[in-house]
């Protein structure tokens, strides 16, 4: 008679004969064997596969996530020339715009389009790139020309022609610069 804690499983106690269990002959071990060889390399190749499948799966997330951050870079490009002549017509007008009316109306509506404009470009992840007095960075900025200023470090942008403008941490458009050639060493 079984004590509550001993159990009848074949192999858990006494050998083939006290249990009942027909003996494995060499045979059926080396198929044993075989099989458990495919078991580990079929366990081991799903596990690739799903390793491979999540790796999958992340690198579509990143690259909808993209799209979806620079699916307007086109669009937002195509508005840059206006954000410039808007702010071209702003730095033109004279200074003195006193008892004119109707210029100041006009400057004054300018002015709110171009920051409506700079409102939505932020909204959208664009940033303006205005680098004067910086050092002149070939991955951000455009060289036109270069201006001899002895008081400024050779490579300091001294003039932005045109601002640049990033979307996310891409560059949408460099500034277009003028840099000194002169000056002391930076």
């Amino acid at each position: 008679m079984m004590t509550e804690t001993e159990h009848d499983f074949p192999g858990t106690h006494g050998t083939a004969e006290d249990t009942g269990a027909p003996a494995i002959l060499p045979a059926e071990s080396a198929e044993i064997a075989r099989l458990e060889g495919e078991l580990a390399e079929t366990r081991d190749r799903m596990l690739r596969a799903m390793a491979e499948t999540e790796n999958v799966r992340r690198r579509l997330e990143r690259e909808k996530e993209d799209v979806s951050r620079y699916a307007i870079s086109r669009f937002a490009g195509d508005l840059l020339p206006v954000a410039d002549n808007l702010r071209r017509a702003l730095e033109s007008a004279p200074s003195q715009q006193e008892g004119n009316e109707f210029l100041s109306n006009l400057l004054a509506g300018v002015g709110a389009t171009e920051r409506g404009l700079l409102n939505v470009f932020e909204k959208f992840g664009l940033k303006t790139l205005d680098p004067a007095g910086e050092p002149f960075n070939p991955n951000f900025h455009e060289v036109l020309y270069e201006v001899d200023m002895p008081s400024q470090p050779a490579g300091t942008v001294v003039q932005v022609l045109e601002k640049g403008y990033t979307i996310g941490d891409r560059l949408l458009r460099p500034a277009r610069v003028a840099v000194s050639k002169g000056g002391p060493k930076p």
